[in-house]
């Protein structure tokens, strides 16, 4: 089923305009969380591990608590692919012509955008409290702390604008499509009614009278 301008894109089959592709508001911003995720994890796998003068294990620089790190790194990483895959999904959105295709796509970004609104804040909360806890601040590394935790914080507020330009076209799209959709029974007159328009045949199957009754010619 194609539609016009249904969940924020045109109609399918038109020419991709790379400049205003790049110049929507939930594409900038997606590029902008691309970014984010990128620093954070960046900045924990290059500097997020240090080993002490007594052993040449690495250690994770937040209060050496490794789940710390692996938090980090992972919801970084994971954001990172999420971007990309979306990315490409915004690319090719205009060319998928089913509403519904396009309805599960805007849904899947709402869900999961809100979703990582809230790791990023459950992120920035645990290594911030990580890092306050840390007993003596290391010299190397420590920049590069403030840094994951920072970008963490901007993520928060990156990833809830993305489910505001998500939850904005479920909406366009409903109401567009609510408006648009016509119910096809609409376009056939009603049945006739068969008390108005009923008539009498023009010869009836009533039954003889007595004066009706057939009498013989006389002779």
């Amino acid at each position: 089923m194609e539609a016009g301008n249904v969940y924020g894109a045109a109609k399918a089959g038109g020419a991709f305009d790379l400049r205003n592709f790049l110049q929507q508001p939930h594409t900038i911003t997606r590029i902008v969380c691309w970014i984010f995720s990128l620093i954070v994890f960046g900045c924990i796998t290059s500097e997020g591990y240090m080993n002490s003068l007594h052993t040449s294990e690495l250690r994770c620089i937040f209060n050496q608590n490794v789940d710390a790190c692996h938090y980090g790194v992972g919801i970084g990483v994971i954001a990172f692919l999420i971007c990309i895959v979306f990315f490409a999904l915004d690319v090719y959105f205009p060319q998928i012509s089913n509403v519904n295709q396009r309805k599960h796509i805007v849904m899947a970004d709402l869900g999961i955008s809100g979703f990582w609104t809230f790791l990023w804040f459950v992120g920035f909360c645990f290594l911030t409290n990580q890092w306050v806890s840390t007993e003596t601040t290391p010299i190397i590394g420590a920049d590069t702390a403030r840094a994951s935790i920072a970008f963490s914080f901007f993520s928060i507020f990156s990833w809830g604008l993305l489910v505001c330009f998500a939850f904005k076209r479920y909406r366009m799209g409903a109401d567009d499509f609510t408006e648009k959709y016509l119910d096809p029974t609409s376009e056939y007159p009603p049945y006739p009614n068969a008390s108005e328009n009923y008539q009498q045949p023009p010869f009836g199957n009533t039954a003889p009278s007595d004066s009706d009754e057939y009498k013989p010619p006389p002779y």
